[in-house]
């Protein structure tokens, strides 16, 4: 009997192990976010989002203010959309900018806020119309060696 009952406390405390390495790999990977704020959803388009995830975080000096929920495609006008939750204890005003940035060189995507100067503030189904697209590593490094090929082939050699 007093075997039985140290099984299961084992068992109970294994499993507990397991629960909490799952939530922090989760939360690691970031697609667990537990946030109980009320939020409010806006909307954003950009011409190449790169690699942006739903659930990437919307930052602002910084801090989280918002999470990716959802992207979709504009076919009419062939453009990413982007839907926003953003904490509603965070307003920005409208004519806010919004880039596609990432963390480091590599690292994982996310959308800067970058507030504006207007009095009215953004709210639940506005649209954000200035947006700057992600840089994009490969067009970049595509770019530079078409540069250097063109500058290299119109040099004459001495």
């Amino acid at each position: 009997m007093e075997r039985s009952k140290n099984d299961v406390w084992v068992g109970l405390f294994v499993l507990l192990g397991l629960a909490a390495l799952v939530f922090l790999a989760l939360q690691s990977a970031n697609l667990l976010s537990l946030s109980f704020q009320p939020t409010y959803r806006i909307t954003a388009r950009f011409d190449n989002i790169g690699g942006l995830k739903p659930k990437a975080a919307v930052r602002s000096a910084g801090v989280v203010v918002g999470r990716v929920a959802a992207i979709g495609f504009d076919d009419q006008r062939f453009q990413a959309n982007v839907a926003l939750d953003m904490d509603s204890r965070f307003k920005f005003p409208k004519d806010s900018s919004m880039s596609i940035l990432t963390s480091g060189l590599l690292g994982e995507q996310y959308i800067g806020v970058l507030p504006g100067a207007d009095e009215k503030t953004l709210a639940a189904g506005d649209n954000v119309t200035s947006t700057q697209s992600a840089v994009v590593l490969e067009n970049l490094i595509g770019q530079f060696l078409y540069n250097s090929a063109a500058n290299g082939g119109s040099e004459k050699k001495k």
